[in-house]
């Protein structure tokens, strides 16, 4: 049975609108913080933060808020129902030891990944990653991977969700040019990002398959950008990512 607007609950909406503003690159912020980032009237966005603040969702210093760990409540029976995590934990354990770099799955969620799971070996980029956090997908090596998994038409629909942002002066935001690497990455079964997500990061992912063959979710490992050449990174680390790769495709049905 198709759901209709009338089915829905508009304060429920803008409520969750506004959890979905907080983020790890912004985590503290105003009430017109909020409604620039979340669309809604000044008004609409304080009332929704108040009753955050109310009910132990938020707290609020008089200017700014921040989210409590109350709000862990609303992902955390997702996460435990998904066996992707519990599954893949274990063999990024194990992947960034033998590397001594940090691995990380994660899935599609509009034009954003989500984290799942993840071993960190050392701190790489300026913001902490987790289980839930996100990035954009358009400049990550994982979110590649996902887009490369869509129809084209799909994927362009994705890209316009929000605008393509440059977040370091190497981020390809030409979605044109973004079709192009994304058809790069289907075609050879790897993404590999260079400091498109942040200066002195680099990364390469590959899909996580199931037995059919489905991408589910993709893995990557992500390093600092050192002295080698980018070119050599896939002859470095791609072998132990297939290797990854193929354990989890036989688990995966």
């Amino acid at each position: 049975m198709p759901i209709t607007q009338r089915d829905t609950m508009g304060g429920l909406a803008k409520g969750l609108a506004v959890i979905e503003t907080f983020t790890a690159e912004h985590p503290r912020q105003s009430i017109s913080d909020v409604a620039a980032a979340s669309g809604l009237d000044r008004a609409t966005a304080r009332r929704c933060l108040l009753t955050l603040a109310h009910f132990g969702y938020a707290d609020y210093d008089g200017k700014f808020f921040t989210l409590t760990p109350r709000v862990l409540r609303l992902g955390t029976a997702c996460l435990a129902t998904m066996p992707l995590p519990q599954m893949v934990q274990p063999l990024l354990d194990t992947l960034s030891d033998e590397l001594g770099e940090s691995s990380s799955v994660s899935i599609l969620d509009g034009d954003e990944i989500v984290y799942v799971a993840r071993a960190a070996q050392r701190k790489v980029m300026s913001i902490a990653l987790m289980p839930g956090s996100r990035l954009p997908a358009f400049c990550t090596s994982m979110g590649r991977i996902l887009f490369s998994a869509l129809p084209e038409e799909e994927i362009r629909k994705r890209l316009a969700l929000h605008p393509l942002t440059a977040r370091t002066p190497m981020t390809v935001t030409d979605p044109d040019m973004l079709m192009e690497r994304i058809r790069a990455v289907r075609a050879q079964g790897y993404a590999l990002i260079d400091q498109e997500v942040e200066l002195g990061l680099r990364s390469i992912a590959v899909p996580v398959l199931t037995a059919r063959g489905i991408t589910v979710a993709a893995l990557n490992i992500g390093l600092p950008a050192r002295g080698e050449d980018v070119s050599d990174l896939a002859a470095r680390y791609l072998p132990k990512l297939l290797t990854v790769q193929a354990e989890l495709k036989k688990m995966l049905r």
